[in-house]
């Protein structure tokens, strides 16, 4: 059995040549993104996987220990899954992973980080929509050329309120380009104001 073929998913074809790859959250499925992908890309493919690990029947990417507690050797070992699976869906789809943004919501964001440390170069860039700072980004890591957004709350109880800042700098002392934004008012849900940053970002030109 392929990565591909393992998980569950909905792709649709767009008109243009970029891809978005949704990532949801606790409890969500293959299906909760769509309408926000084609919202922040009209034109773009849409890849959408659902998380293979299940809490309490609730989908997620991989296992936390706690709330606020992830299971590293997990998220790595889900990473890998996951990259092999952008990699030959983007073989059989016939797009590009290069011109692929990770869309991704709290776990799904916090993999589309870990994506991001342990694949570089396999996405071009990622909307991180509430995430951690899950473990240390390794000492030759190479971002150079990837578009990185990171939005915040600054009311999460979910997030280490250090970590924002301390993703946004190893992501930058990478070479990523970064754009953090904190709302101060802003718990671990998203608001009103995240969906037109994410939306201008995505619109901005490499």
């Amino acid at each position: 059995m392929t990565a591909e073929s393992d998980f569950i998913h909905v792709f649709e074809p767009g008109s243009g040549d970029s891809t978005l790859l949704l990532l949801h959250g606790t409890g969500g499925d293959e299906n909760d993104l769509l309408a926000l992908g084609r919202d922040l890309s009209p034109d773009a493919n849409l890849l959408s996987p659902r998380g293979k690990v299940s809490e309490n029947g609730m989908p997620r990417f991989f296992r936390r220990l706690a709330p606020g507690l992830l299971d590293i050797p997990d998220l790595r070992q889900r990473t890998d899954e996951l990259a092999r699976f952008v990699a030959e869906t983007a073989d059989a789809r016939g797009f590009d992973p290069a011109k692929t943004t990770a869309v991704g919501l709290s776990n799904g964001a916090n993999i589309a980080v870990s994506l991001l440390l342990m694949h570089p170069g396999l996405i071009g860039g990622a909307c991180l929509l509430r995430p951690m700072f899950p473990y240390p980004s390794p000492p030759d890591l190479d971002l150079a050329g990837t578009r990185v957004l990171v939005a915040s709350g600054g009311r999460d109880p979910m997030v280490d309120a250090a970590d924002p800042e301390r993703l946004a700098a190893a992501l930058r002392a990478a070479g990523a380009e970064v754009e953090l934004r904190l709302d101060p008012m802003s718990g671990h849900g998203l608001t009103q104001g995240d969906l037109e940053l994410a939306r201008a970002w995505m619109q901005e030109k490499p």
